[in-house]
């Protein structure tokens, strides 16, 4: 149910914002007898029919999450794509590394889901948990005391929590009020995306190009459709962008070689800039980050929205097996923090380094690269590992 903020009672945890990762921890937490309250200044409107341009390539872990927390059977079926296998290309003729579901031992490699239709979801689990949904809400001010929290609402409603969340992104109201600070360094890219009809079909494989003008990835979306992510110098990002229709087809089918063949526009292209943040905590006194509030990331990996849920999937086990400590208590979050301290560094130090390492001009660097994607590609163990990594 949607609350009316002046009869708000204490809470054991309120999240602030409501986006994909947001609403998941709240999700995660139905049934756990855990009080919950969710903040979100824009309530997700009914997506329409168009294929939304924000694409995800959803994890086996991060769909078994979704599955549990009852948003993934929500899902229209027929607008999900299961990643089959991945064709990785350097910028030399010949360096290529592959990835097989089959070969691997898993159903998929991934689940191609559009944005708006997974938010849709998780809302409507929200709308079912038991969760009171302050929505549209804007906080204004957070005042942390030795036994709970009080965030104070911009109508002058004030929530008691145990703990806050902040889930409410890269620019996180929640980090900053709670005096966390973040280094943020910006990449000077930006990350263009659109939709495109093909001429051959996909199936279900999808490609990545570490090019010159940087990172092309192709994935594939449920019929003859694909998703592109271009990241790349904001310069050419810009010039995608500003290009006629059919002349951004034949240069994004040109930059994937040509691998499905014509392609023909379904969305408008849009640009984002990129960038890497780190927050110096993923915790302070009553207050935990999940998601982008915590960590950014390169996209070249497709693991950004993943590592959000895993974060949220871990705070609600730490505060599901608590026992009667306090859900705000500093060994909890402490607990939550170590337990995502691996995979998040891990993901930062690959995507991060790849970002390098293809970013380099020159012949030693360019030759190290695409002998490092051969002979990858040649050690069945090896691929198999990073399959399983990424997977989860």
């Amino acid at each position: 149910m949607v609350g009316h903020p002046r009869d708000a009672a204490p809470f054991d945890v309120v999240v602030v914002g409501a986006g994909l990762v947001g609403a998941s921890v709240a999700a995660a937490l139905a049934g756990s007898g855990l009080r919950a309250a969710v903040v979100e200044p824009t309530p997700p409107s009914r997506p329409g029919d168009d294929w939304d341009s924000r694409i995800y390539a959803i994890s086996p872990a991060s769909a078994a999450f979704l599955a549990e927390v009852g948003a993934w059977e929500r899902l229209d079926r027929a607008r999900v794509q299961p990643v089959a296998a991945m064709c990785v290309s350097g910028d030399a003729p010949g360096a290529r590394l592959e990835f097989s579901a089959y070969e691997t031992g898993v159903a998929a490699l991934a689940h191609v889901v559009e944005s708006a239709r997974l938010q849709q979801a998780l809302w409507q689990v929200l709308e079912a948990s038991g969760a009171r949904l302050f929505a549209p809400a804007q906080c204004a001010g957070l005042d942390v005391g030795e036994r709970a929290a009080t965030l104070t609402l911009a109508d002058g409603t004030a929530l008691s929590a145990r703990l806050v969340v902040g889930a409410d992104g890269a620019q996180s109201w929640v980090r900053r009020n709670a005096r966390l600070t973040a280094r943020a360094q910006p990449y000077g890219q930006l990350g263009v995306v659109a939709n495109f009809a093909l001429a051959q079909a996909h199936r279900g494989v999808a490609y990545q190009w570490f090019r010159p003008d940087g990172v092309l990835a192709y994935l594939p979306l449920a019929g003859d459709r694909m998703s592109m992510v271009w990241s790349t110098p904001a310069a050419h990002g810009r010039e995608l962008v500003a290009l006629e229709q059919a002349e951004l087809c034949r240069r994004v089918a040109a930059a994937g070689q040509g691998a499905l063949g014509a392609l023909a526009l379904l969305t408008a292209a849009r640009a984002f800039p990129l960038q890497r943040l780190t927050a110096q905590s993923m915790i302070a006194p009553r207050v935990a980050l999940v998601g982008d509030a915590a960590h950014v990331v390169h996209p070249l990996a497709g693991q950004g929205v993943n590592l959000g849920f895993g974060d949220a999937r871990v705070l609600a086990r730490v505060l599901r097996a608590r026992g009667p400590a306090d859900p705000g208590d500093r060994a909890v979050l402490r607990r939550y923090e170590r337990a995502r301290a691996e995979a998040i560094l891990a993901m930062r130090a690959v995507t991060h380094g790849l970002v390098g390492l293809f970013g380099q001009a020159g012949t030693i660097p360019s030759r190290l690269r695409n002998a490092g994607l051969n002979l990858t590609d040649r050690l069945p163990v090896v691929k198999n590992l990073l399959v399983r990594h990424a997977v989860g």
